[in-house]
């Protein structure tokens, strides 16, 4: 009997973090949704996990608190033994002019993808290197490496992303584990709803708007042995705009 593969998936509950559940759905991980808010939403991303042919079951944590982390990610060790893949996919958005940006903008932004990725990768990651293997994608954006104006906090937190996947994959990597990210560009979830679609489709090499499933299928790839070679890359997913 084969070994069941386990992944966690951070603000599975929507957008790339349901596509990329499903996608792993399809090739036989048993999924770990994690969602904050949205209950409705998580079930519904489970259902389409076992529409796909797997299981899962969701997990309701807050990846900026550390103690409801860390409580909800030593639950589920407990319970599944060993993790083989994570995917950081939490992130929000608090667009505005830098200086008209309060605190709560830049706070809430920076900590739910950096802190947040610090909170679960530091507990998922002790127990790959115990089993010296492992795969971990985090989800940066074209924002930063090619920020727009009004998004200081948002290209900060997505390149802070950058620099920590580059730097703990030299940590790792003789464990067995990679880390690599996805920097995605305009993709149709909700982050982009009331955004002016028609004029920022002009800026894009190839006219259209990404969808969750692409990016989803290029983290299904970093998280197979077809990418057993890479790690510390970050893959643009974004019609070309850089």
């Amino acid at each position: 009997m084969s070994e069941k593969k386990v992944a966690i998936i951070t603000g599975a509950s929507r957008g790339i973090g349901r596509a990329t559940a499903v996608e792993l759905a399809k090739t036989g991980y048993f999924i770990v949704i994690n969602y904050n808010a949205n209950e409705e939403a998580a079930k519904e991303t489970l259902k389409l996990v076992r529409e796909a042919g797997s299981d899962g079951e969701i997990a309701r944590f807050d990846v900026v608190s550390t103690e409801q982390t860390s409580e909800k990610i030593k639950d589920i060790i407990g319970r599944h033994k060993k993790i083989h893949v994570l995917v950081n996919n939490a992130g929000i958005t608090a667009d505005g002019l830098f200086m008209m940006m309060g605190d709560e903008e830049w706070n809430s932004v920076i900590e739910t993808t950096l802190k947040g990725f610090f909170n679960v990768t530091k507990l998922v990651l002790r127990e790959m290197v115990k089993a010296r293997n492992g795969a971990i994608v985090c989800v940066s954006s074209t924002s930063g490496i090619m920020p727009n104006r009004g998004q200081a906090n948002y290209a900060a937190a997505k390149a802070g992303i950058i620099g920590a996947v580059r730097s703990l994959s030299k940590e790792v990597a003789r464990f067995g584990i990679r880390v690599n990210a996805v920097a995605p560009g305009l993709i149709e979830t909700e982050m982009t709803e009331g955004s002016p679609l028609l004029e920022m489709k002009k800026m894009i090499p190839m006219e259209r708007i990404g969808k969750p499933e692409e990016v989803a299928r290029v983290i299904r790839f970093l998280c197979s042995e077809d990418s057993s070679y890479m790690t510390g890359q970050v893959v643009g997913i974004n019609g070309g705009i850089c």
